[in-house]
């Protein structure tokens, strides 16, 4: 543990930075383990509403710095491509 004050704060404030990141990335993966559970079901309306869903939720955790946008990018795209493959 750090003598430090500033340091003592920066382990507190590191930390609940921890858990907030845990738990957008947690939901950006449950969003997408849901479209590709409609994906393998075929149910096409779903899938497409599901698709907006987790795209949004790529772009919004790109947005609080939790993944970089290359890599919300090639999630998104992979997605896309799933979706455009069930037609």
């Amino acid at each position: 543990m750090a003598n430090i004050k500033s340091k003592k704060k920066r382990i507190l404030t590191n930390e609940k930075a921890r858990q907030r990141n845990k738990a957008v990335r947690s939901a950006v993966r449950t969003e997408i383990r849901k479209f590709r559970a409609l994906v393998e079901a075929g149910d096409k309306a779903g899938a497409e509403k599901q698709l907006r869903v987790a795209s949004r939720a790529l772009d919004k955790s790109v947005s609080k710095g939790v993944l970089h946008r290359n890599t919300a990018a090639n999630k998104k795209s992979g997605i896309a491509a799933a979706f455009n493959k069930m037609a």
